[in-house]
């Protein structure tokens, strides 16, 4: 790419956006769009595993049979040393660094990016080198990656990108549902009595998250098929210019419903795609099996 300067034409910097693997993109995807993604890390039965795209430590199924089997499974953020490992080459080809990362309020997989992002300022004064909390989660971080790369690809510059994740991440829309009330109680997300109750009532929580990038319980429904309409009917609310969107859904090893919302967003919003892939390990140790989430841009959280 060129730009004119006094002086004739230059070219302009090369950047790369670079994510970590809580966005969930499937390894095609971040083929295509072109970006670094950096792997979060999950331990369960005493062995430390990566979450890559392409699931080469291991299969989303195998992981979700682990839990399903009654193992316990744990996730690490993203460290400095991680983001520094990962950004120093990129700088030292002299390409610029745009890091889109986890949202701080799940994570401390941002605060390492600062860190990092600091101190190799000092060591490459030259580069540009930015930083942004996504306050996004899943493949809702995964959509807003998707939406900067292909702004990118369409030749915006590394501020101009940066800029637009800033004034739009707010209106990155998600909204879950889990199918097992214990791995939210785990987490402190809900009480004993209440996964114990919610379970034999067969109570299903609506949650989303807000606008500090936390998982907030924001009602229930009786039941999965009514837990999985009232997603859908929180789309309805706030969703924006449908008809031109990409949507994006993840779940925690249930593809059939995955593909239940995809036909309902579909027929009721005329969306122009929707991508569908799995909540990865380090969500789903926390959220469980039989997680579904739909993301998409609206008006406001």
């Amino acid at each position: 790419m060129l730009c004119i300067i006094a002086g004739g034409i230059q070219p302009m910097s090369e950047y790369v956006i670079v994510t970590d693997s809580s966005a969930d993109l499937t390894d095609g995807m971040v083929k295509e769009l072109g970006v670094e993604v950096l792997p979060l890390s999950f331990t369960v039965k005493g062995q430390t595993y990566h979450n890559y795209p392409d699931n080469r430590d291991m299969d989303p199924k195998d992981f979700y049979a682990m839990l399903r089997s009654g193992e316990m499974a744990t996730t690490a953020a993203v460290n400095v040393a991680d983001y520094t490992s990962a950004l120093e080459p990129l700088l030292e080809s002299g390409k610029d660094v745009l890091v889109l990362a986890f949202s701080s309020g799940l994570s401390a997989t941002y605060q390492s990016s600062v860190i990092a992002v600091n101190e190799l300022k000092e060591k490459f004064p030259e580069r540009k080198i930015f930083t942004v909390d996504t306050l996004c989660a899943s493949m809702g971080q995964g959509l807003l990656v998707y939406l900067a790369a292909k702004k990118k690809q369409a030749g915006a510059t590394i501020e101009e990108v940066r800029d637009w994740t800033e004034e739009n991440k707010l209106k990155l829309c998600h909204w879950f549902t889990v199918d097992d009330l214990h791995f939210l109680k785990r987490g402190g997300r809900i009480s004993a009595a209440t996964a114990v109750v919610g379970s034999m009532l067969h109570i299903k929580p609506v949650l989303h998250v807000d606008d500090e990038g936390h998982l907030i319980n924001m009602g229930k429904a009786r039941g999965r098929g009514a837990s999985l309409t009232a997603v859908v009917d929180h789309m309805e609310e706030t969703v924006t210019d449908p008809a031109e969107q990409v949507v994006f859904i993840s779940h925690g090893d249930c593809l059939a419903d995955a593909e239940k919302v995809a036909a309902d967003v579909k027929k009721r919003f005329g969306v122009k795609e929707v991508v569908i892939n799995y909540v990865g390990p380090v969500i789903g140790a926390h959220s469980g099996p039989g997680t579904l989430a739909l993301f998409f841009l609206g008006s406001k959280r």
